[in-house]
């Protein structure tokens, strides 16, 4: 009798614990990831549509969870319940990434379409994403409250002549539209990390593979560059063309705008250097993999980022209301050091 009275208060002691481990709930507690949803769950829970989700991601407006191992990006609860007590909630979140085309556009300044591709070309305006039509030709579209706020800063460029300066630039063949899409794609990027070998690779996705291998002469970190490169979170293209024309596009082709990526990258290669060495073969794991991080936020960069685009002479001559990065203006005696460095004395360095 003794031996199963001590089994039995065994058992029950067994059973406390199990139920303490439980807890209220009955069930017991896991480490499991804090509820998150899938990007077309999401997109249902705001009520906008799945190309409304994914521009509002790109944009920042709605953070996502970086799945570690490469998985697809997932948003978290928290985040679907702030956007939805936001005021207006769906159609404000909505009018934030209405995009419109050139028709559109013109239609929305009042304008005729042919002066605001004129605008467009100069680099008053700038497209957020594209598309390609049925003949494979790359369709721009711009954001509807970026196009307000420019006629807002600029009525005087919507009617009357065109200034000498824009004129003389257009004449010339000029067409900013790539470029202002490349540079606000790579700032955006950006915004999403603070690694410093994650932002070199974004600054180095910008230059071919010769004005690459100029600027980072190790094969190794050249590879490691590949590995590490932030990629947007959706709306990667899917068809073979679209993929074509999105590598064609995301190339600096203009010999200004190659210079200063090439500075760009050499500072934020200096940077990642310092922090931790490229992986080599054989090595144990030792140089730290970007970590996954909720994006969307601007996080704070390790250190001072360099100018995405400069004052000069970059930016468009002609027109007053070009999107200026915050970072411009770096002195002149670093600038020259980087271009002497890069081998571009005299150049229009400044």
């Amino acid at each position: 009798m003794a031996v199963k009275e001590v089994l039995r208060a065994q058992s029950a002691t067994h059973e406390n614990a199990s139920a303490e481990t439980r807890g209220e709930g009955g069930a017991a507690p896991s480490v499991a990831p804090a509820a998150t949803l899938a990007a077309g769950r999401a997109s249902q829970e705001l009520r906008i549509r799945r190309a409304e989700f994914e521009l509002a991601v790109h944009l920042g407006l709605i953070a996502v969870l970086g799945a570690p191992g490469g998985g697809r990006p997932r948003v978290h609860e928290d985040e679907i319940a702030r956007l939805r007590e936001q005021p207006g909630f769906p159609d404000a979140l909505v009018e934030r990434v209405r995009t419109v085309g050139t028709a559109q556009g013109a239609a929305l300044l009042d304008i005729a379409p042919a002066r605001f591709t004129r605008l467009a070309r100069a680099g008053c305006v700038s497209p957020v994403t594209f598309y390609l039509n049925r003949y494979r030709a790359v369709v721009w579209l711009y954001l509807a409250d970026e196009l307000a706020a420019f006629a807002a800063r600029e009525p005087e460029l919507l009617a009357g002549r065109t200034p000498p300066g824009m004129r003389t630039m257009l004449e010339s063949g000029a067409d900013w539209r790539a470029r202002n899409w490349r540079s606000q794609r790579i700032d955006r990027l950006l915004d999403r990390t603070t690694d410093p070998w994650a932002r070199t690779a974004v600054q180095a996705s910008a230059l071919d593979p010769v004005q690459l291998a100029e600027v980072v002469d190790d094969p190794y970190e050249r590879a490691y560059l590949v590995r590490v490169r932030p990629e947007p979170v959706f709306g990667r293209p899917g068809s073979m063309a679209a993929r074509e024309a999105m590598a064609e596009l995301m190339l600096a082709d203009d010999p200004d705008e190659i210079l200063w990526r090439r500075v760009n990258l050499t500072l934020e290669l200096d940077s990642a250097r310092e922090d931790r060495p490229a992986p080599r073969p054989g090595d144990d794991g030792g140089a730290r993999a970007t970590p996954p991080a909720r994006t969307g936020a601007r996080p704070r960069a390790v250190r001072p980022a360099p100018a995405a685009e400069p004052a000069a002479p970059l930016a468009p001559p002609a027109c007053a209301g070009a999107p200026r990065s915050a970072a411009v203006g770096r002195t002149t005696r670093k600038r020259k050091g980087l271009l002497a460095r890069l081998g571009w004395r005299g150049r229009g360095a400044g």
